[in-house]
């Protein structure tokens, strides 16, 4: 593995940072303390929230870890589109009864007090998603000792990064669960993701900064496999979901399994931007008419989202999920990541013997 990602944790194996609660401090412990890289997923909280995750993490381990911030947004969105898709979502505001949530609650994600809290009190590794950060913000990590990672889905995104001074890029397939990490939202590009093994292939020619490659991961072959494409860490996010210590909803957990459910879908239904998940009635009959509004759409739709949770309904929730949900595993988190290790020794074992005949 490089020198920029090597240290970080025993196994090339790395959580996903997954916004939303499923990333909370138990999860990341577990797999930090199993000799994998945990994350926690500062989108959607306040800054004070992502700090005391981050003091329970290190109450639960002295392991390396990292922390995801959500790039600002800049405002493009469409007022009249955002203002017609609430009109359709009153139906839902009725039948969850719950009132619609205000889209103009903001667009930072409290990046700036994120960061100064990262600067004050440093981790060892920080990743951005939904664009890239100045190199301003990469060097002041780097003066305090944190090493920052950019979240690409082109080869574009992954020279942006590059000049910004990142050490290193996390390459999203168009295979991977929740919401696709692009720069820019942009229309008419949606489906038109890359695959993860041609992606981390073209961004290895490109750029020379080490890779973690995500997307659809869910078996230590698959890990094998993103290894000998070119990258130093594979990341599973839909595999460590399902787990005992996620924070993610038990309807949430239970429906990646679930025959009732049998494909994903990239949509724009629960946030405004693409995103994958398991095809429910709220996709199919909200999806196809969800403007690109994001957060706005994401501010929106969050109240019905929880009132769906808590009336036990899958149908309305956003069931976020890889193209590999099915191959989940319901086991604890650190015995994940050594039945990962042990399937990837042993997928290497297979392709050493193969080479040799």
């Amino acid at each position: 593995m490089s020198s920029a990602l090597t240290d970080l944790c025993h196994y090339p194996i790395v959580q996903a940072p997954m916004a939303g609660g499923a990333s909370c401090p138990a999860l990341v412990a577990a797999v930090c303390e199993a000799g994998g890289l945990g994350f926690l997923a500062a989108g959607y909280k306040t800054a004070d929230g992502m700090y005391q995750e981050i003091k329970q993490v290190r109450g639960l381990t002295n392991r390396p870890f990292g922390v995801n911030l959500f790039m600002p947004q800049p405002e493009y969105a469409d007022p009249a589109a955002v203002d017609v898709y609430r009109h359709q979502l009153a139906g839902e505001a009725t039948w969850y009864q719950t009132a619609l949530g205000d889209p103009d609650s903001g667009r930072d994600d409290g990046y700036d007090a994120k960061l100064a809290i990262l600067l004050d009190d440093p981790v060892p590794l920080v990743t951005f998603t939904f664009g890239c950060p100045t190199r301003e913000v990469v060097q002041a990590l780097q003066r305090v000792g944190t090493r920052s990672a950019v979240t690409v889905t082109t080869v574009d995104e992954a020279r942006a990064a590059q000049q910004a001074g990142a050490d290193a890029v996390c390459v999203q397939g168009i295979e991977a669960g929740g919401h696709q990490g692009t720069h820019r939202d942009n229309p008419e590009a949606d489906c038109s993701g890359v695959g993860l093994l041609s992606l981390v292939a073209q961004v290895r020619e490109a750029v020379q900064l080490p890779i973690i490659a995500a997307g659809g991961i869910m078996r230590g072959s698959q890990i094998a496999a993103v290894l000998a494409a070119g990258a130093e860490l594979a990341q599973l996010g839909t595999a460590f979901l399902v787990t005992p210590e996620s924070g993610a909803p038990t309807l949430h957990k239970q429906a990646m399994t679930d025959p009732l459910f049998t494909r994903t879908e990239l949509t724009r239904a629960f946030s405004g931007r693409p995103a994958r998940g398991l095809v429910n009635r709220f996709l199919r009959e909200h999806g196809p008419y969800a403007p690109a509004a994001y957060p706005q759409v994401h501010h929106m739709t969050s109240p019905l989202r929880k009132a769906a949770a808590k009336a036990g309904d899958p149908q309305g929730m956003a069931l976020w999920a890889g193209q590999g949900h099915r191959f989940a595993r319901e086991l604890p988190a650190g015995q994940l990541v050594e039945v990962l290790a042990a399937e990837l020794d042993a997928a290497k074992a297979a392709l050493g013997q193969r080479g040799a005949a």
